[in-house]
């Protein structure tokens, strides 16, 4: 469905996002709905995302929660992609920077703050995962971050044909660790089951399957480690490791290159 009003343009047949698309400006019409706005649009969007997911997301679904028609809507946007767009750059704004005021600041602390950041993010909102494989990301909160990520990672003294693959290890690391946890967390809500009660009814199958001794051996002792601790805060130890791994690996790619920071 697209806009009658003559904003509508054909789907571009190259790759094209809602940061470079430019729209007339909107002009009030007195069928047009009073105090709707596009910043109300997309945080309604982003509610809707939280609470039900990408599957059941539709204009009109988000046009009867803002209590419009969704001819409404298409006032303030062409399509669907382009709120989506809007929605997963939203998002992207509650991802702390670090504060590059401070010179003496660690690189290794801001990257851990902005790799936290990232992962949280992907968890609060589980359904920004695929739309960040979807879309370019060249929204304003989108591009402050990976600005922030480029300035920190000069910090490091990589050189510049290292630094792009140090920043695509870590993060592509963060995204795939964020996103299967909230794949498992959105399944274990489906069946009305917890994060801990899941993995003790996994862990109770696989201890009684040979193939599996290793996996289950090294799982009970990893509990052991944590004893007390729920399986939230064990993904949280692992994923604290592992980022330390990441950062371990850049400092010893920055000693092959003799960096200073």
């Amino acid at each position: 469905m697209a806009a009658t009003d003559g904003r509508a343009r054909k789907r571009p047949t190259r790759p094209n996002s809602v940061w470079l698309t430019e729209r007339p400006p909107l002009t009030r019409k007195a069928d047009q709905p009073a105090g709707l706005d596009l910043d109300k649009i997309v945080a309604a969007t982003v509610r809707l995302l939280d609470a039900e997911g990408l599957a059941k997301f539709s204009m009109r679904r988000l046009a009867a929660e803002l209590g419009v028609t969704a001819m409404s809507v298409y006032w303030y946007v062409d399509t669907k992609d382009d709120l989506l767009e809007l929605a997963v750059d939203a998002v992207a704004g509650e991802m702390a920077l670090p504060d590059e005021s401070d010179a003496t600041a660690d690189w290794r602390d801001q990257l851990r703050l902005l790799a936290t950041g990232y992962r949280d993010m992907l968890l609060r909102h589980p359904w920004a995962a695929r739309l960040l494989g979807e879309f370019i990301n060249i929204g304003p909160h989108s591009v402050a971050f990976s600005n922030a990520t480029m300035r920190v990672m000069r910090r490091t003294g990589l050189d510049p044909e290292t630094t792009s693959g140090a920043l695509a290890s870590l993060f592509h690391f963060v995204y795939g660790f964020s996103t299967i946890r909230a794949m498992h967390e959105a399944r274990c809500r489906a069946v009305g089951m917890s994060l801990d009660d899941y993995f003790t009814q996994v862990m109770t199958v696989l201890s009684n399957r040979q193939e599996f001794a290793e996996i289950v051996e090294l799982s009970s002792r990893a509990a052991s480690v944590s004893e007390g601790a729920s399986v939230v805060e064990m993904l949280d130890r692992d994923f604290g490791v592992a980022l330390d791994l990441q950062i371990a690996g850049i400092e010893a790619m920055r000693g092959r290159g003799e960096g200073e920071g």
